[in-house]
């Protein structure tokens, strides 16, 4: 299989000095999904965890609903890249005859290929009201975040998509790539893959926030989002119309909820005692 990373010699250079070094820097390959033999995109990604980014790209782009819908799925090695080649249930098989179309995109687009503007801001999915969670536990997975992703602790060049577990107090899932969307749709794949309840955590991404990754987190069905980097206006619309509270501009001290904060609580002091407040602004430790 494919390496994730190259060691490669680059020359360090300052004001007063130059010297020779090396350093891991992460792979990126064409990686083509293909259903039921026909092409359907070729994405560039990182080499790693491809059977939860067939599930994945496959759930988030509505091609499937569920994992149990994809009879079989195969990772192919070319010379000039990868196939996921998937087999879907014979009902997922002619939805998507009826609606195929191709995409070819780098790892910076997640709209290539749509074909009207409609297409391009769709209504996001509804998600449900089950989740909450606290400051100290964001805060908790903000700190595990880094690292658990290995591969870039040892290039500093990939994104990377986590699901907390709440129950567990620990990531169930942590997935990289040199693409933002590609992370979150191995990270759906994983959760699909192992059979996890989307709504018992949080989806914890180090990437901006655009309205695709949203649309995503929505067809996953998980109704938070940390993210330690701004959304963008229209990711923020496309939260509140989901459902979605996104929390993003995550540090270890303080965060900021810009959509539905009633999922967010903090045991406040008063003078009757402990009571959950529900925040609506910037919180800080």
């Amino acid at each position: 299989m494919t390496d994730t990373s190259r060691r490669v010699l680059s020359r360090r250079v300052s004001e007063t000095r130059a010297e020779d070094t090396s350093r891991l820097i992460p792979e990126e390959v064409p990686v083509a999904l293909v259903y039921d033999g026909t092409t359907h995109a070729v994405m560039m990604a990182t080499p790693a965890d491809l059977e939860d980014f067939g599930v994945g790209f496959s759930i988030t782009e509505g091609i499937v609903s569920a994992r149990d819908e994809i009879r079989e799925l195969e990772i192919v090695e070319h010379e000039k890249g990868l196939e996921a080649r998937i087999w879907l249930v014979p009902e997922a098989g002619r939805k998507q005859v009826e609606r195929r179309r191709r995409i070819t995109g780098p790892s910076s687009c997640g709209l290539c290929g749509v074909d009207s503007l409609e297409a391009a801001v769709a209504e996001a999915r509804r998600v449900g009201r089950s989740t909450t969670t606290t400051p100290g536990e964001i805060q908790r997975a903000l700190g595990a975040m880094s690292p658990a992703q290995t591969l870039n602790v040892a290039t500093r060049a990939v994104h990377g998509a986590g699901f907390w577990d709440a129950s567990a107090g620990a990531f169930a899932a942590v997935r990289e790539d040199v693409g933002r969307h590609n992370a979150l749709d191995k990270l759906v794949g994983a959760v699909a893959t192992a059979g996890l309840d989307p709504t018992q955590g949080f989806v914890v991404l180090t990437s901006r926030v655009s309205v695709e990754m949203v649309q995503k987190t929505a067809m996953m069905g998980a109704e938070i989002i940390v993210a330690v980097s701004a959304p963008t206006a229209l990711a923020l619309r496309v939260a509140d119309e989901a459902g979605i509270t996104l929390v993003a501009i995550a540090r270890s001290d303080a965060f900021e909820i810009f959509t539905r904060p009633e999922r967010i609580t903090l045991a406040a002091q008063t003078g009757d005692g402990d009571r959950q407040e529900v925040l609506s602004h910037v919180l800080a430790r």
